[in-house]
């Protein structure tokens, strides 16, 4: 089973401070909700701009485990893409849009529920409470970000 979630935010600061927070060494500051305890990039990052590239990977470590995830796409204060490579199997896009005074980020989260009906079952159970946890993910860098 495919799972899909979608949700957008309005910040008021520009794309390009919005899509500073979306490297994946940054998301920690944000992405506590979601149990993000540590990212270190895996790949060689010479510039700023190598944090954003497309193929560039990072080992998250969160309480209950561990994983990489790799960016597939990116292009810059407008998209990024990144999935996750092992055991747990969810891709992010982020979209960031201009609105006047800010941005408007949309996140849509995509995950693959292992364990067929079961896993289904399981998602059901606990959609609520991960888009409870994406929600205030997203609040907290609207915070961050308008500082």
């Amino acid at each position: 089973m495919l799972a899909r979630m979608e949700k957008s935010i309005e910040i008021k600061a520009p794309p390009e401070k919005v899509w500073e927070m979306l490297a994946l060494d940054k998301a920690v500051e944000w992405m506590d909700e979601m149990e993000w305890e540590r990212a270190e990039y895996t790949t060689e990052i010479r510039t700023p701009e190598d944090k954003y590239r497309v193929g560039a990977t990072a080992h998250i470590t969160e309480k209950r485990w561990d994983y990489d995830l790799e960016i597939l796409e990116s292009l810059e204060n407008e998209k990024m893409k990144v999935h996750s490579i092992g055991k747990y199997a969810y891709t992010f896009a982020f979209v960031l849009k201009p609105v006047d005074g800010g941005t408007m980020l949309t996140l849509e989260a995509f995950l693959k529920m292992p364990y067929g009906i079961l896993g289904e079952f399981l998602y059901k159970l606990a959609s609520r409470s991960g888009e409870k946890q994406v929600q205030r993910a997203l609040d907290k860098l609207k915070n961050i970000a308008e500082k």
